[in-house]
């Protein structure tokens, strides 16, 4: 789900580094962006009102981001970075240092945290063509839980259960199933827990 620019990285960072007050103001857009998004959606981010929120011209945000898919791409790889580094080297049970199925849960509900918190861009971002969603974040997600399974139960499919524990994230049908069923966090996390015990407890 990265976009990369000419100059400029998916998060409006100039490739080799970038000064303190520029770190600062791309801080500061992208805090105004999420703001915009939280309370008016994904269809009232605007570059305008994005300038207007951080206090930057409306010109230094064409040139970090490019367009408005730029800046909303952007705020999905802030986030998908801090979520990556949390399953990879944070603290367990999502981190390293617990047993493998306890892992696999733990990445599974906050990975339903992290998509309900941008539900807008998820679906914007996953939409964009027919394989949009995968590639990216979904192959470091799939890889990571490959690995869990594998590990739990060398003799499984992990690789094609690995999709089976990801298909209900789809942000185009959770995104669904909240507009037409009132899904929430809680009642997808307590699913995914009974998808994860039957995928790996026939053969036991």
């Amino acid at each position: 789900m990265t976009q990369t620019r000419r100059s400029n990285d998916a998060a409006g960072r100039p490739r080799g580094g970038e000064r303190t007050d520029a770190a600062r103001n791309r801080a500061r857009i992208l805090a105004a962006a999420a703001e915009i998004v939280a309370t008016d959606g994904i269809e009232g981010l605007t570059m305008a009102k994005v300038a207007s929120a951080s206090e930057v011209g409306v010109g230094t945000l064409y040139r970090r981001f490019g367009d408005r898919s730029g800046l909303a791409y952007a705020l999905i790889d802030e986030r998908e970075r801090e979520f990556q580094q949390s399953f990879l080297t944070g603290p367990p049970p999502l981190g390293p240092g617990a047993p493998p199925l306890p892992r696999v849960r733990a990445f599974l509900h906050a990975l339903t945290d992290r998509t309900f918190a941008q539900l807008d861009l998820l679906l914007m971002a996953e939409t964009a063509g027919p394989f949009a969603r995968f590639g990216g974040a979904y192959d470091a997600y799939h890889r990571h839980l490959s690995i869990l399974i594998a590990e739990a139960d060398p003799a499984r499919d992990a690789p094609t259960l690995a999709d089976a524990l990801l298909a209900p994230l789809a942000a185009n049908l959770v995104t669904y199933r909240l507009r037409e069923h009132d899904l929430d966090p809680a009642r997808l996390k307590a699913a995914l827990d009974d998808l994860l015990s039957a995928c790996l407890a026939a053969r036991r």
